[in-house]
């Protein structure tokens, strides 16, 4: 017997067929409107009144740089950025000043897997501002080394960078947070934690045997945390970001760019694309709002569904 007929239309839940040009087009618009969206959106004050500390702010392409903006449009009274490379810090002091000239910034640079400057922040919070209510442990570094050319010491140089950084943030951070100050409206103890994982933190594939190690790492104190912080309203989630173009991956994209495959980057994930760092930033500014404040201890994958499936053809269920 043969097999009924595809669906050639939307409506038969196959997607009408686009060419590679097309739907590179497409993407690129896509992107360019969610990159620019800042530009013309209502700032709604989603963050009004919240102190916020972020890590691994110093790309320019970075996912650390993006939230720092959307904070600010989105009301923080205070931002604290940090990163190791202070090349780019002033930059972005800078034009959040411009735009957002009612936002408070300190930039500081520091290693976020440094435990004085991380305890050091906290206590900085609560000494200016009276409180601490979000701190998003952005900082990592990525790798490429396949497991026979890993060395013990680079292996734990990355889980000191990934993993070590987000520590300190969920255990000097959560400390800070549970500290009330009525004076600051602050009336009882609570506070958001985001830590960036990945999804080569869910499954293999994602990465090489370092990094992934690390960012399993993370997620799991996301969901630990949760429970060891348990009926203190500091709520821990991870963020699990899949194919994003930041300064971490550039190298990438620039090669695929160069052999004119830049339609294929991303292509394995549902929604057929890569993502840029703003489509992070937009998922930390609801983890750190009010608006998520019963969602506590996810590993939350931002990937345009590639971790929701094993591999399959495109098209073909069965």
């Amino acid at each position: 017997m043969s097999k009924p007929a595809r669906p050639s239309t939307p409506y038969g839940g196959v997607p009408a067929t686009v060419s590679a040009d097309e739907f590179r087009e497409r993407t690129i618009s896509r992107l360019k409107s969610i990159q620019t969206h800042l530009e013309t959106a209502p700032r709604l004050g989603r963050l009004r009144g919240k102190v916020c500390v972020i890590t691994g702010v110093g790309s320019l392409q970075g996912i650390g740089r993006a939230t720092a903006l959307t904070f600010a449009h989105e009301g923080s009274q205070h931002l604290y950025l940090i990163d190791f490379d202070g090349t780019n810090l002033p930059d972005l002091k800078d034009t959040i000043a411009k735009r957002y000239p009612d936002v408070e910034v300190t930039t500081i640079e520091a290693d976020a897997a440094d435990e004085e400057a991380i305890s050091g922040v906290c206590k900085q919070a609560l000494q200016e501002e009276g409180r601490l209510d979000v701190f998003f442990a952005n900082a990592g570094l990525g790798t490429n080394r396949h497991l026979h050319d890993i060395s013990a010491e680079q292996y734990m140089h990355v889980m000191r960078v990934n993993a070590l950084s987000c520590f300190l943030a969920v255990k000097y951070a959560s400390q800070a947070m549970m500290k009330a100050n009525p004076s600051r409206g602050k009336q009882f103890s609570g506070g958001s934690i985001i830590l960036t994982a990945s999804v080569a933190g869910l499954n293999s594939g994602g990465g090489a045997l370092d990094y992934s190690a690390s960012k399993a790492a993370v997620n799991s104190m996301a969901k630990t945390a949760a429970y060891q912080l348990m009926r203190t309203d500091v709520r821990v989630n991870a963020i699990c970001p899949g194919l994003i173009e930041t300064g971490m991956t550039s190298g990438m994209f620039n090669y695929a760019r160069a052999r004119g495959n830049e339609s294929k980057i991303g292509q394995l994930n549902a929604i057929g694309r890569y993502a840029v760092a703003q489509e992070i930033a937009n998922a930390a500014l609801f983890l750190a709002s009010d608006e998520a404040s019963y969602v506590n201890g996810q590993n939350w994958a931002v990937d345009g569904a590639l971790a929701s499936s094993m591999p399959t053809v495109p098209g073909r269920w069965a």
